[in-house]
Order: C-alpha cells, then structure tokens, then sequence
C-alpha cells in the first residue's frame, strides 16, 4: 500500500514541479530546430541548357539553377558569359548649363522699406 502512495506522489510531485506548457503559441515564437527537414517541398531545378523540371526536395527552396560549364562552351561564347559577369560601367554625364541670370536686371522690383 505505502509502494502504491509513493509511487504515486513522485509521479504527481513530477507533473506539478517540472512540467513544461508546450502548445501552438511556443511553437510559433522560434523556428524549428532541426538541420534535416522531414518533410520534401516541391523545387524547380533549371538545368544550364535552360530547361526546368519539378522535383521534391528536403530543404524549401523555391527554384535551383545549377551552373553552366565553361569548358563545353565555345571561345566566343564563354568570353560572351564572362562580360556578362564584370560589373557594367556607370556612364558619367557631364552637362555644361551656362548661367547668364544677372541680379541686377531685378533690383528695381524690390520694395525699399
């Protein structure tokens, strides 16, 4: 009978000093911490010839393009994609704006007090 009490008031001892109040509001405050999703989201791959196809894949991302191979270009071609890549050069324009605004022509509208 005293087995049964004690067994008893540490399971009851346990429940009322250590347990945690886990609902839908804790999750929602914190990401999931895991490395490894468990469920497969739907991903589009675009593969170097400029084809695409649906796959699944573990991580949510929305769209993979895997990178073109230089060395199955051609000279032209793979000088052509490599321009592509160094940033543009910002085109400076300088304009020259005569200023012939002369004061004096307006002095005779001011008020004297």
């Amino acid at each position: 009978m005293f087995r049964n009490y004690f067994a008893n008031s540490k399971s009851l001892l346990f429940q009322l000093c250590c347990k945690r109040y886990l609902n839908n509001t804790v999750a929602s405050v914190t990401k999931i911490h895991r490395e490894i999703y468990t469920r497969m989201y739907p991903t589009k791959v675009v593969l170097p010839n400029g084809a695409s196809i649906n796959i699944r894949y573990h991580e949510p991302r929305k769209i993979i393009k895997l990178p073109l191979d230089l060395s199955l270009l051609s000279d032209e071609e793979k000088k052509i994609r490599l321009d592509r890549r160094k940033p543009k050069k910002k085109v400076k324009i300088a304009e020259t704006i005569e200023d012939n605004f002369n004061a004096k022509k307006y002095l005779k509208y001011l008020k004297k007090k």
